[in-house]
């Protein structure tokens, strides 16, 4: 069983900056490795969930339109960790931002393709 924990969540004032973080368990050692997907999405009130950046293999990275240039994603592997820097804040950023897992080696930003997920962590952008 993956387990994925964000943190880093918070609000902000437009034109800001925050980093969240994404830990695996232990079960997910590697994850970001060879055969295996990590992301971040994100769900605003009555909106879907969309994807906003992900990670396959070490070097395939993908971001959605509205966030490139802005957000970063990165990963440790020593620490088992998957973040996104997010620079130049927009009000429209503000969501719920979830981590999510799956094990394939190729990525995209269609939330229903990944299956595991976290709690989620809030953000909100003012």
């Amino acid at each position: 069983q993956v387990q994925l924990v964000e943190s880093g969540g918070g609000s902000v004032q437009a034109g800001g900056s925050l980093r969240l973080s994404c830990a695996a368990s232990e079960a997910t050692s590697g994850y970001t490795s060879s055969g295996q997907c990590m992301g971040w999405f994100r769900q605003a009130p009555g909106r879907e969930r969309e994807g906003v950046a992900s990670f396959a293999n070490d070097r395939e990275i993908i971001y959605a339109d509205s966030v490139k240039g802005r957000f970063t994603i990165s990963r440790d592997n020593a620490k088992n960790t998957l973040y996104v820097q997010m620079n130049s804040l927009k009000p429209e950023d503000t969501a719920v931002y979830y981590c999510a897992a799956d094990y394939r080696p190729y990525t995209d930003l269609d939330p229903t393709t990944f299956g595991f997920w976290g709690q989620g962590t809030q953000v909100t952008v003012s």
